[in-house]
């Protein structure tokens, strides 16, 4: 079921808020998924969803290695019947108030991520929902 991006509604947006582990699928080199856990934060008034990692896991070279407009990717969280899929265009950034913002947001939702001086947060800009919540 898909849903303007825009217009999400409170229960929907209230299923990104809980804390559930979603799954973040990005294409290696050869074309083929790759498809990890993730924690992940969706920001509807910017469209933006945050998955920070380091910056040597598989899924951000992925990103990187797709070239500077970014790679098409999904991420989806599932709950019993309810599930939702956010996919977009994503990029890696490293600049510090980014990964800051997104180590923030990804305290509010899970917990505080550990110190990591390599992280980096993978950005989707968020084109498409899917979803049933």
């Amino acid at each position: 079921m898909a849903h303007d991006p825009r217009a999400l509604d409170d229960a929907f947006l209230a299923f990104w808020r809980e804390r559930h582990i979603a799954t973040l699928t990005t294409l290696r080199p050869d074309g083929s998924p790759h498809v990890v856990p993730v924690g992940v934060t969706f920001d509807p008034e910017t469209g933006i969803a945050r998955v920070i990692s380091s910056r040597t896991s598989r899924k951000v070279r992925n990103v990187v290695e797709a070239g500077a407009e970014g790679q098409r990717v999904a991420v989806c969280q599932v709950d019993r019947a309810r599930w939702s899929t956010l996919e977009g265009v994503a990029v890696v950034r490293q600049e510090p108030a980014a990964v800051a913002e997104a180590e923030r947001r990804y305290a509010e939702r899970y917990r505080e991520p550990r110190v990591n001086p390599d992280r980096v947060v993978v950005e989707i800009t968020v084109d498409r929902v899917l979803g049933r919540a």
